[in-house]
């Protein structure tokens, strides 16, 4: 008669928690390969093992993709050829570009009052044109 008690942990839902148990690819490929078999019962063979149905479903998918098959997933991935047609900036030089923006001194600021308390305040390189055209039109208000 055996009497070795496995001691097994639960959580606080009275779950079974510890060391999960970890298949080898030639473990799962041999379940998967006898679900396929005529009249086979996925539920049937995963209480058979011991694994949960869903992880079993999730395995015949990686199955069907060749993740399963003996030589494994490939280990170089296929390549595509690429042409570049326009210059890639990194995000190093896009910042690099954006802290020098920054450090620029501003060129100047012009502030204007105009009767009525109304305020115009513009910040660095200002077009003489553009500018003549805004006070031409404020000045007629």
């Amino acid at each position: 008669m055996d009497t070795s008690v496995e001691a097994a942990s639960t959580d606080k839902l009275g779950r079974r928690s510890g060391p999960r148990r970890k298949y080898t690819i030639a473990e799962k490929r041999a379940i998967v390969e006898e679900t396929q078999r005529r009249g086979a019962s996925v539920a049937e063979v995963a209480q058979r093992h011991h694994v949960n149905a869903n992880l079993l479903f999730g395995w015949r998918r990686l199955y069907q993709q060749g993740v399963l098959s003996e030589e494994g997933p490939s280990s170089q991935p296929a390549l595509l050829p690429v042409k570049v047609s326009t210059p890639t900036v990194l995000p190093s030089e896009r910042a690099a570009r954006k802290s020098r923006a920054l450090k620029k001194p501003n060129s100047g600021s012009i502030e204007i009052e105009f009767p009525g308390g109304q305020h115009l305040r513009i910040h660095g390189q200002v077009d003489s044109a553009m500018l003549t055209r805004v006070l031409a039109a404020l000045s007629q208000r």
